[in-house]
């Protein structure tokens, strides 16, 4: 009977110490959680991008690192145009991790006599931030990036490779015409842009058409001229 009261007693006295153990890490754990930011790193740009959009997030040093609006900041990264996407991490107790995605660049056009570049994540882009990038083509018109985009892809699935080709040109018909590295240019119709591709990567490959136009603006049919 003794033995089992001290067994009992031994039990409760583990279970006051488990329990006060447990109350300790929960509030150490409080602490931890909602400590004060203060470090920012950012990564995946440049050294200089990356030190730029750090100084602009400093107003979140000694911020609660769990009371951090998440929308502001989206907002905030969001108004980079050259960033595709990016992903906050918060290390605790203290530290913010941002870690980002620049936007491949497409092409170059001219906007009020200034000029950009045209992003993947389909954003015009000023040209000064990135003026060593070079060998992109260049497009004419008045155009929506978007629509830019689309057109981009359906090259990418056709038989015309995108680095052989060295300006777009828009027309308020919303037809593009495209003409490559050799000076051929390739009039486009409003519809069926994918089988014009086809075609035209065709007639390019079965003829010596150097400096030519191709003109597939009518259905089903192929007009070739030295415009």
């Amino acid at each position: 009977m003794i033995h089992q009261l001290t067994d009992k007693k031994s039990k409760f006295i583990l279970l006051v110490i488990f329990f006060l153990f447990l109350n300790s890490i929960n509030f150490k754990e409080k602490n931890f959680i909602f400590g004060n930011i203060s470090e920012i790193n950012v990564v995946g740009l440049d050294n200089q991008l990356n030190n730029a959009i750090k100084d602009n997030l400093k107003y979140l040093e000694n911020e609660k690192i769990l009371s951090i609006n998440k929308e502001i900041l989206f907002d905030q990264i969001s108004n980079y145009k050259y960033i595709e996407n990016f992903k906050v991490l918060k290390l605790y107790p203290k530290n913010l991790l941002l870690t980002l995605k620049q936007t491949k660049f497409l092409a170059f056009t001219l906007k009020k006599d200034k000029k950009y570049l045209i992003g993947s994540n389909g954003k015009l882009i000023d040209y000064e931030l990135f003026s060593e990038i070079t060998n992109l083509p260049i497009i004419y018109g008045n155009f929506k990036p978007a629509d830019f985009i689309i057109l981009k892809e359906k090259i990418n699935n056709s038989p015309i490779e995108f680095n052989n080709i060295k300006s777009f040109f828009f027309y308020p018909s919303l037809r593009w015409d495209i003409q490559t590295n050799n000076n051929i240019t390739i009039k486009l119709p409003n519809k069926n842009i994918d089988n014009a591709l086809i075609l035209a990567k065709k007639v390019i490959d079965n003829k010596n058409i150097e400096g030519s136009t191709i003109d597939l603006r009518i259905n089903n049919q192929i007009i070739l001229s030295n415009e």
